[in-house]
């Protein structure tokens, strides 16, 4: 789930309080100033500079120094890629407002220039646009498992017949990664990305850090209140994860969502049958759709030029159903292909993210939280979900790399805490589906929320997806007040002689959270 460039995670454990972070830098140093480990770090001043000869000249790029091991913070340290563009009003400004398109792995520098482009003046006003590359990722010491395109894809069906190959393939993804980046990726964590949030926050000179953070990037905001609540300035966190169920239990969440979606999108394309033909009643359209599926496993359908099983189409299919036009649109050109009709689409072609980002993707997801190691209960789980779950089925349940990782530095952080923050979301985003915004605001007790009532696509704040919305985050960053109560917002009506009854989103959006296909 990230946002580009704009195309389309308990208290402080005890290893943060005995190595001191900027957080408590103040204290520390009153208390033992020469040997407090993270002055060289927090005492730096970034030299910016234009960030590149095709760049606009505001647009300034730095390097912060952060350490490997905040264990060990006198050894070897790491590169943060750091970007801005100051406020543009001096005498308005507020402070510097971080950024995070999500992913994880999505590389954040340029996200200055997108929200310059989206974000309202009053706010450009205020705030410094920061942008960083997160740690292990494009221009901050990248990570790099070295995977073949054969070992990208994920998630991945593990029927009884395919399981085998699918533990194969999670232990050599495993092993390749621990080879190749040994020393590094064990510290590729979000506890550690949002220490080097703090790290940058006070080589800018800030007391406090404002923060707009998408998708992943709302789990990595709320780890940062948890850790630095008293850095926390107005923390906007759009399209949340759950952080109580980082991260297996979070791509779990994907089937039973799909299945809500799924009905959804049956009853929608049944009233636009004169449109599509693929069923007067919902019954009739699930029917057509998994009688589709079945036929496409016995006989591959070719569409653009590549052969599609059953398999394959269901796990492409799970994001465009909670967009109803855009699922009926796909489901009409599998129909037409599967009956050798002639079609160009290329809406079912999958891409798979850069070793880079694969890389730090499976660092983050396995070193956040210990996983499951039996392979026995990822089979369990994989036979069962693929009967609960029709639609989806078992993709998430199965094994994935984080089985055969090292264990974690650290345990899992668990976010509960009354930092103010304003959550915002979409009814029908498919990558965070409501149910985990939901869980983001019972963690942050001090929130509120604000949920787009038919909201489509991945993405809120900016996106245009409904001024009510906008108006409520843009109030919170200038003046700092949250509404009173939790809020529901209409979407903005579908312009006319747009699809029937659809809306395709916003025009930027998000990409996924996770390592599947965009």
């Amino acid at each position: 789930m990230q946002v580009r460039r704009l195309v389309p995670v308990l208290a402080v454990s005890v290893l943060a309080t005995l190595i001191p972070t900027a957080a408590g830098a103040a204290t520390e140093r009153a208390r033992a100033p020469v040997t407090d480990p993270l002055r060289p770090f927090t005492q730096q001043r970034p030299d910016f500079a234009r960030c590149g000869p095709g760049t606009p000249a505001a647009f300034e790029c730095a390097t912060v120094r952060v350490p490997l091991d905040y264990r060990a913070p006198g050894g070897d340290t790491l590169g943060i890629a750091v970007s801005r563009i100051k406020a543009a009003d001096p005498a308005a400004r507020r402070g510097v407002l971080l950024t995070n398109p999500g992913g994880p792995g999505g590389p954040g520098l340029e996200i200055p220039l997108d929200l310059s482009e989206m974000l309202p003046g009053s706010v450009k006003d205020r705030y410094d646009l920061i942008g960083f590359d997160p740690r292990g990722v494009g221009r901050s010491a990248p990570v790099s498992c070295g995977l073949t395109d054969e070992e990208k894809p994920w998630p991945r069906h593990s029927d009884r017949t395919t399981f085998d190959a699918s533990e194969r393939w999670a232990r050599t993804v495993a092993d390749k990664c621990r080879t190749a980046e040994r020393k590094t990726l064990r510290h590729i964590t979000t506890r550690n990305t949002a220490r080097d949030m703090d790290i940058v926050r006070a080589a800018l000179g800030e007391k406090r850090i404002s923060y707009l953070g998408y998708s992943y990037g709302t789990y990595l905001g709320a780890v940062y209140t948890q850790m630095f609540p008293r850095r926390a300035d107005r923390f906007v966190l759009d399209s949340a994860v759950d952080p109580a169920q980082v991260w297996r239990q979070f791509f779990r969440g994907w089937a039973p969502e799909s299945e809500k979606a799924f009905h959804r999108w049956a009853r929608w394309t049944a009233r636009h049958h004169d449109r599509y033909a693929l069923g007067g009643t919902a019954a009739e359209v699930s029917r057509t759709f998994h009688d589709l599926m079945r036929r496409a496993d016995r006989e591959p359908v070719t569409i653009g030029g590549v052969r599609y099983d059953g398999v394959a189409l269901r796990e492409i299919l799970r994001a465009p159903f909670f967009t109803p036009v855009v699922a009926a649109d796909a489901v009409a050109t599998v129909r037409d292909a599967s009956a050798g009709r002639a079609t160009s689409s290329a809406l079912l072609a999958p891409e798979y993210p850069s070793d880079n980002e694969l890389s730090s993707v499976w660092a983050i997801l396995c070193g956040d939280v210990a996983w499951e190691r039996d392979p026995a209960r990822y089979r369990a789980d994989s036979l069962r979900d693929a009967v609960r779950y029709p639609v989806y089925g078992d993709f998430a349940a199965g094994i994935t790399p984080c089985a055969h990782w090292d264990r974690p530095v650290e345990p899992v952080t668990r976010v509960s805490n009354h930092v103010k923050a304003l959550i915002v979301q979409n009814e029908w985003d498919s990558q965070t589906p409501l149910a985990l915004g939901q869980g983001m605001r019972r963690a942050l007790k001090g929130a509120r929320m604000v949920t787009v009532d038919e909201g489509e696509g991945h993405g809120v704040y900016g996106y245009g997806t409904s001024e009510c919305a906008e108006r409520a985050g843009t109030a919170y960053l200038t003046t700092g007040r949250l509404p009173a109560k939790d809020l529901h917002c209409d979407v903005n009506p579908a312009p006319a002689g747009s699809d029937p009854g659809g809306r395709s989103g916003p025009k930027k959006v998000p990409g996924p959270l996770g390592v599947g296909p965009r």
